[in-house]
């Protein structure tokens, strides 16, 4: 922030210092990005992460800059701006800069339609033609922006549960997200209460352990031995065998028009024949993906 901008009284008030947090200006804590500051922080971003953040979202991305800010022990927004721009894209500070602005609430079972449906419908249907002998006992989910693996460990509790013969068959999970930080988190594979509260009561039985008196639980071998978890840009194409299912919900949101068809062309590529893209219910693809077969809002398939 520019000295100019402070008052003499307002530069001579200061803040306590906690253990949580430096000493810092009053005015530096209640000031936000200028609309050219926001300008240059919005660009940026679009640039090395392809999201695109709305001037609505000045307070926001003022509360987050703070966050980094003080852990950088960085004072001025413009400063951070500089420091920003001088790191590599897979510096540590840019991932968590990116889970900043990128972070939303996730949990187990998160849209229950959509689990139904891979349970009751797509699972049902795949283990019918296994047993019929029509198709081999092979399984590949690609879970993008999976952020702390909620979504991943999902499907494998889904399949788990619902394939019987479980060691006869192949079955890959692939987890990606732009930031490592999530992705370490993932390979933990611990989550709290409120991210299981929607796990039902058997599955918690059966595929997680409580750890001690915490309201911590870790997802067994079972589950956890199907995934692999992969740092992954959506702008950047994906070398992989071809996917059963693409999970890619509540991330297109984040994402302008030319980004979305850019990501989606990607993901359009990695998916099977007769393969499954599951999205988000209101993220407005249909243009992007006419050449699939659109099932429900959120559930469109490859042609075989």
């Amino acid at each position: 922030m520019c000295p100019s901008t402070m008052s003499n009284t307002q530069s001579n008030i200061k803040v306590p210092p906690t253990e949580a947090f430096p000493a810092l200006p009053v005015i530096w804590l209640s000031v936000q990005v200028t609309d050219a500051q926001l300008a240059r922080y919005a660009e940026l971003i679009y640039r090395r992460t392809g999201i695109r953040v709305s001037p609505q979202k000045k307070t926001l991305l003022t509360n987050r800059l703070r966050r980094r800010m003080r852990e950088q022990n960085i004072e001025d927004f413009d400063e951070y701006y500089r420091y920003l721009c001088s790191l590599p894209a897979n510096h540590p500070e840019w991932d968590a800069f990116c889970q900043e602005i990128t972070t939303h609430e996730t949990y187990l079972f998160r849209d229950e339609t959509h689990w139904d449906w891979f349970r009751k419908e797509f699972l049902a249907v795949k283990i019918q033609a296994v047993r019929a002998g029509q198709q081999a006992p092979r399984l590949t989910i690609w879970s993008a922006a999976c952020s702390t693996g909620d979504e991943p460990i999902t499907a494998a509790c889904c399949i788990a549960a619902t394939i019987l013969d479980l060691n006869r068959w192949d079955i890959k999970i692939l987890g990606t997200d732009i930031g490592s930080g999530a992705l370490e988190q993932a390979r933990r594979a611990i989550y709290g209460e409120r991210a299981m509260r929607l796990v039902p009561e058997d599955y918690r039985k059966r595929f997680f352990v409580k750890l001690g008196n915490e309201p911590l639980w870790q997802a067994r071998p079972i589950l956890t031995q199907m995934i692999v978890y992969r740092q992954h840009n959506l702008l950047e194409p994906i070398r992989h065998p071809p996917f059963d299912v693409v999970l890619l919900k509540n991330v297109l949101i984040y994402f302008d028009q030319q980004s979305k068809a850019q990501v989606l062309a990607h993901v359009k590529s990695v998916i099977s024949p007769g393969g499954y893209l599951v999205t988000g219910a209101a993220e407005g693809i249909g243009e992007w993906v006419r050449e699939f077969v659109r099932i429900r809002p959120w559930l469109f398939q490859r042609p075989k």
